[in-house]
């Protein structure tokens, strides 16, 4: 929920209405207490027959609420705005996933790659509808599994399909997911400005073979193109290669280098949840823009919400007349 310090105001000098205010609950004081002076002095009226005393805190809940109705009321009328998240109108983003034989690993359930996927899927569903995104896979070598598209289906199941693979190319999988976005569609309305892009590159293991992932960081900087890195599953994770278990620990320092000069963010995930909550974090931070909106709605809501609560008091105070 919004909070008051928190907004600026269209119109400012509208706010001087809630001087009042106070005063309307200076005078229901005033009142209050007059009205008790005079029971004390008269005996019980009619009124206090009528209206036991046990159903006085009604009338200061619809008192109350019609005050704060009031204040929501003239808020709104001061025309509130806030900073709120817009989706971006359109981007691309390159889905980048490490298929490497240690995704097999079981330290996330059922296995780092099955989890991967299931991730990467919901992942789509977060991003807003007219985004680009692009597969690219990349073990021992990369390749762009699905181009820049708005299929969301199609991307799905590329995901569902990929398969392990030996070696782990970091640098290759940056450098194709950076020749991925060169195939992004042209926007017919701006077709001389290049779609935003990113990438989000989920890993679990070292670069042991091709060009270095530090290399292909400095690539995407240069293009402007932050990398989101995710750094998936355990220490404990171990794979078993002709009957010995071979451990396979997530390597952090790598891709904290890759995202530091890339201009991105590096995360950790050792779970499937946590992998959820990441590609969320990610579908926020790139999906979306702030951006300063009039919300005078917002406070209307309240007004009107106060005013049903004040209205709902009043009736029931009205039930018990004869």
């Amino acid at each position: 929920m919004m909070m008051l310090p928190m907004i600026s105001f269209m119109e400012p000098d509208r706010l001087w209405w809630l001087a009042l205010i106070p005063f309307l609950v200076v005078l229901y004081l005033v009142l209050l207490h007059r009205k008790s002076s005079r029971s004390r002095t008269t005996g019980i009226s009619n009124l206090n027959k009528v209206l036991p005393k046990q159903q006085a805190w009604k009338r200061h809940i619809a008192v109350g609420a019609a005050v704060l109705s009031l204040s929501a009321l003239n808020v709104a009328f001061a025309k509130p705005s806030d900073e709120v998240d817009v989706p971006r109108d359109r981007a691309t983003i390159v889905l980048a996933i490490d298929v490497s034989r240690s995704m097999i690993a079981e330290d996330v359930a059922p296995n780092r790659l099955d989890a991967a996927k299931a991730a990467a899927t919901d992942f789509l569903g977060m991003l807003p509808p007219r985004f680009n995104v692009a597969l690219v896979a990349f073990a021992g070598s990369a390749s762009i599994v699905v181009a820049p598209t708005t299929d969301r289906g199609l991307v799905s199941r590329a995901i569902e399909g990929l398969q392990v693979a030996p070696s782990t190319a970091i640098g290759e999988g940056i450098f194709s997911s950076l020749d991925a976005l060169v195939l992004a569609p042209v926007d017919p309305d701006h077709p001389d400005d290049p779609a935003p892009g990113a990438i989000v590159l989920l890993s679990d293991g070292f670069t042991n073979i091709g060009r270095k992932s530090a290399t292909a960081a400095q690539a995407a900087k240069e293009r402007k193109i932050p990398i989101y890195t995710i750094a998936y599953g355990t220490a404990d994770g171990y794979v078993v290669d002709g009957g010995r278990r071979e451990p396979v620990p997530v390597n952090h320092e790598e891709l904290q280098r890759v995202a530091d000069i890339s201009g991105g963010k590096k995360f950790a995930a050792g779970s499937s949840g946590e992998l959820k909550d990441v590609y969320a974090s990610i579908a926020k931070a790139i999906g979306y823009v702030k951006e300063e909106q009039e919300v005078t709605e917002i406070y209307t809501g309240y007004a009107f919400g106060f005013a049903i609560l004040a209205a709902i008091a009043v009736i029931s105070l009205g039930a018990r007349w004869p």
